[in-house]
């Protein structure tokens, strides 16, 4: 049976992006929702997947396994990692995950290379930069941002897809698409760097400046609690 109120909250979701995407000018499929699914139940997100949700975010890596156990038979669910990754688990996720958004330094990213099984294929890459330049953030600077591009693009199992970030809160839409603006214009910068890399990649906005996001170019942005509710721990 469908849940009432998921239905609901994911109609609204989908409606919201699709005037985003239209009040941009942009086509109606330019951009994707990324389900943030951590601290949800499987069931959950079984039922999102119901309704036709295919993407989903995860946060913590063992949280993120027992899930996918549970939904095993759910062949076509494609999940993200979208949280800080310590290296001791970074096999986790390159065994797991279809995509990661949140890499930032090189040793990172060759531990993925390495640990990456030749029959997933390579392995969706976002670097993760800190637009903001916050202490409390992870994510690289945009000055080391070329470095750590071409490194990425040059490992052979990993396929780099674009940039990922999460501003510092801003209530003014004007000023919310600030960040977003530095965003784009360093994904634009990568591609003439690395021409031959699929930078098609922009994931970044939440609940809070979705629409400013997307009037600047996101293609993936990341929707949990208008989605799901409330954060709990499962």
């Amino acid at each position: 049976m469908t849940d009432p109120a998921l239905s609901e909250s994911l109609t609204a979701v989908r409606e919201r992006l699709a005037a985003a995407l239209h009040a941009a000018g942009r086509p109606d499929d330019d951009a994707r929702l990324l389900a943030v699914s951590k601290t949800k139940p499987a069931a959950m997100i079984r039922e999102a997947w119901r309704l036709g949700q295919r993407e989903f975010g995860e946060n913590y890596v063992q949280e993120a396994l027992d899930k996918q156990a549970e939904l095993a038979d759910l062949d076509d669910i494609v999940w993200h990692f979208i949280g800080p990754l310590q290296s001791n688990k970074s096999r986790i996720v390159a065994e797991h995950f279809a995509w990661i958004h949140s890499v930032d330094r090189e040793r990172l990213a060759r531990r993925l290379d390495a640990q990456r099984p030749a029959s997933l294929g390579p392995l969706n890459v976002c670097l993760q930069v800190n637009i903001s330049d916050e202490a409390s953030k992870s994510g690289i600077s945009l000055a080391e941002l070329p470095a750590l591009a071409e490194a990425v693009h040059g490992l052979p199992n990993l396929r780099l897809r674009g940039l990922m970030a999460i501003p510092a809160p801003c209530a003014d839409p004007d000023e919310q698409r600030r960040p977003f603006i530095r965003l784009r214009e360093a994904l634009e910068s990568l591609r003439t760097r690395l021409p031959e890399a699929p930078l098609d990649t922009l994931s970044m906005g939440m609940s809070d400046d979705l629409e400013a996001a997307v009037m600047e170019g996101a293609t993936l942005v990341r929707l949990g609690t208008a989605i799901f509710g409330a954060r709990q721990r499962p």
